[in-house]
């Protein structure tokens, strides 16, 4: 679903639902202040002028029976593995009861059940296939530059020249999850990529430019470069956008680099988060041993 149907649906149900309005003002004074993000805001809010519309009432007016039998039909319904649909109503209405002091119906709502499914990885045979596969070298750019620095697609669109130093070979990556900074090698490679992308395109402030020079790309626009890329190519995986994230965290413990370098590079708040990675990486075996042996160099 698009940008555009997503703001008529809460826009239906502020004209159509007695009392959303003032809830929808509300709550986004209320995320705003906590510091959540825009995106949080209008995943929840989406979902919850869904529900509304469906009863044609707020959902503290829902009876816990007509609310679960909803929510199973929706986890019924959904198409996609991660049954994203589905968690971002239970969210939004956890969300939405705790703002209303209703944290008893919040408890009964569905539990989510964590996921223990490992990301998908792509090889690099894969990566150099994907990348050469968009038409514009804008896209090219934007997906090689996913990988070379693992980030997510918020990091991408807020990216402005002005966080690319070429001298120092860093990107600077501000205010991202948990309202972190970070600085992230610059790939001589995509140095290079970058400096030809600006000097044909000419973006102003931001580095990917939306409809207008003074608008950001947008994420929906970055998912839809990836599978249209995606396409082109002979890779069967079940992938997404992420994945290319996913891969570079992957490659960099194959290549050697420490988990907890790797964690502060992905802008991870736990190591436990990282720690994912380290089953998916093919690490060359060492050999258990004593230290004592590799105490002192070997004698010819």
């Amino acid at each position: 679903m698009n940008k555009k149907s997503e703001r008529s649906v809460v826009s239906r149900a502020i004209h159509s639902v007695d009392g959303f309005s003032r809830v929808f003002d509300t709550l986004h004074t209320h995320t705003t202040l906590r510091g959540q993000s825009q995106s949080t805001f209008e995943n929840y809010m989406h979902r919850i002028a869904h529900v509304s519309l469906h009863f044609n009432r707020l959902p503290e007016q829902i009876s816990e029976e007509e609310l679960n039998e909803y929510l199973v039909a929706l986890a019924l319904s959904a198409k996609s593995p991660s049954r994203s649909a589905f968690k971002h109503a239970v969210y939004g209405l956890r969300y939405y009861y705790r703002y209303a002091g209703l944290s008893d119906r919040a408890v009964n709502l569905p539990s989510l059940k964590k996921e223990l499914k490992l990301p998908v990885i792509l090889n690099r045979s894969e990566l150099r296939e994907l990348f050469l596969a968009p038409t514009l070298l804008k896209h090219r750019i934007i997906l090689a530059l996913i990988y070379s620095a693992g980030l997510r697609s918020c990091e991408v669109i807020n990216l402005k020249i002005a966080d690319i130093d070429f001298e120092r070979k860093v990107l600077h990556i501000k205010q991202s999850k948990y309202k972190k900074d970070r600085i992230l090698p610059l790939s001589d490679y995509m140095a290079k990529g970058l400096k030809d992308y600006i000097s044909v395109e000419h973006p102003q402030t931001w580095l990917f430019n939306g409809k207008s020079s003074n608008d950001p790309y947008s994420s929906r626009a970055m998912g839809w470069i990836f599978r249209e890329a995606l396409k082109k190519t002979t890779i069967q995986k079940e992938v997404s956008i992420h994945s290319l994230r996913h891969a570079y965290a992957t490659h960099l413990i194959e290549d050697g680099l420490n988990i907890v370098t790797v964690k502060d590079l992905l802008g991870h708040a736990k190591i436990e988060t990282t720690m994912v990675y380290l089953h998916l990486a093919q690490c060359t075996h060492i050999q258990a041993h004593s230290p004592l042996d590799t105490l002192y160099p070997k004698r010819v």
